[in-house]
């Protein structure tokens, strides 16, 4: 046993050049376990999101599992990088509010836009044209959705937990302080103190600390229970996979909505890449993030099995960095963080216990992630900041990433020209242009 122990770190240490990485089997394995917990909250937090579909709490956890694991791994073992793959947060947030909520397009259908984008995706990756796409984008642009992106996230977390309501005087205003919305409040207070102290698995500490909070809720004071146990264990519920609509999401008014999931996905998993790549020093001789174009065709991979499987797509995520101040370098980092989500496939029962007020603090602490972009934007330059500023304002005030998306592009064509910068216009931008245009006319 010993002597097969060795062999296999022998192995490991052969295909992942422990050596040349500076780093070692026990200093992967932790750093893999590091950034499970940093990213485990999906497994709870992307059910709960995309159940306001329609789409059963138990299926979805299965596939956010099987997607989460096997795209991990694959980025582990085929791209060799440290970066986990699961359900993008935004992404959910958009399959669910913007596109089946908001444009009424049903679930099967939408899962359906997932998985064209996902094929494409990988089209553009395998060819590099991917790339070369995303440098069109504007910079600030890419800052101002990442942040917008990240108040819509809060705004549903504060929105789920009963501390903003709808109010037909002044729109939205703050929800009244009853037990139900004071438990979040305590739940919010716990995990950004866990937060602040750096506490590893801070983010899933606090939807188990807020779920225990919430116990009493409907039992012991308030109007509506909130817990509800249903048992531990149970085998996967894959009612809804391969339940994609594949012919409906070709029809002319979903290319808007692929052409979204497309180049929302591309912003998040490209941004991750460059910013893991600098945390990590995991860089080419050029500068360029290590192993990219294979990163990239994994990335898309997982967007395509994630329309079949029954989730919003998969993306890169940014967390993955809490592995890499680990000390974790290489692909082992990633498939032993994947490994980590398997077992949960089997655990529906005790994961739906968390109710939407347990998941809201993580969404709110996503978000806060999400909007430290904000910073690099040129707010002086205001040829930059009027397009940032409509980009990030009007994702959480439509309640849809597509408008942001839109009106930044749009925008950022109109005050450039004007501005007399038509250089910063690339050809590609117009192209995208042309796309937004179609999008705001198919309605």
């Amino acid at each position: 046993m010993l002597i097969n122990r060795y062999e296999l770190i022998k192995n490991m240490n052969n295909y992942f050049d422990f050596k040349k990485h500076k780093t070692d089997f026990r200093t992967e394995v932790l750093a893999g376990v590091t950034t499970f917990l940093a990213t485990m909250y999906i497994i709870v937090v992307n059910p709960t999101i995309l159940s306001a579909t329609g789409m059963p709490f138990n299926g979805v956890l299965t596939a956010t599992v099987l997607v989460s694991a096997l795209s991990s791994i694959a980025m582990g073992v085929y791209a060799r990088n440290p970066i986990v793959i699961a359900p993008g947060m935004g992404l959910n947030a958009f399959f669910t509010y913007s596109i089946v909520i908001g444009m009424n397009v049903p679930w099967q259908t939408a899962l359906g836009a997932v998985f064209w984008s996902g094929i494409i995706f990988i089209i553009l990756s395998v060819f590099n044209i991917r790339t070369q796409i995303v440098k069109a984008i504007p910079e600030q642009l890419r800052f101002a959705l990442s942040a917008g992106i990240g108040l819509f996230i809060a705004l549903i977390g504060f929105t789920n937990g009963g501390f903003i309501v709808a109010n037909k005087a002044t729109l939205i205003s703050r929800g009244a302080l009853d037990p139900e919305t004071l438990t979040f409040l305590a739940g919010l207070c716990l995990t950004g103190i866990l937060v602040v102290r750096r506490f590893k698995g801070a983010l899933i500490a606090g939807i188990v600390m807020t779920t225990l909070a919430a116990v009493p809720l409907g039992r012991l004071w308030g109007d509506e229970k909130r817990v509800f146990w249903n048992g531990v264990t149970s085998a996967p519920d894959f009612s809804v996979f391969f339940q994609l609509d594949l012919t409906g999401s070709l029809v002319l008014a979903m290319w808007p909505v692929i052409f979204a999931f497309l180049f929302t996905d591309m912003f998040d998993s490209l941004s991750t890449f460059v910013g893991v790549a600098e945390a990590g020093d995991l860089k080419e001789e050029d500068g360029s993030p290590r192993n990219i174009r294979e990163s990239l065709i994994v990335d898309g991979i997982a967007t395509a099995i994630s329309g079949l499987f029954g989730t919003s797509s998969g993306t890169s995520y940014i967390e993955s960095g809490t592995g890499i101040r680990e000390g974790g370098r290489t692909g082992l980092t990633a498939a032993v963080a994947g490994l980590l989500f398997i077992p949960f496939m089997f655990l529906s029962p005790f994961l739906s216990v968390v109710p939407s007020i347990a998941t809201a603090p993580a969404l709110i602490m996503v978000g806060v992630y999400m909007i430290r972009p904000i910073n690099a934007i040129h707010w002086s330059e205001l040829d930059s900041a009027l397009p940032a500023f409509l980009a990030l304002f009007l994702i959480p005030a439509t309640y849809s990433i597509t408008q942001g998306i839109i009106w930044g592009f749009l925008s950022w064509t109109v005050t450039k020209f004007v501005a007399g910068k038509k250089e910063e216009i690339p050809a590609t931008l117009l192209v995208i242009d042309l796309f937004a245009i179609g999008a705001l006319a198919l309605g």
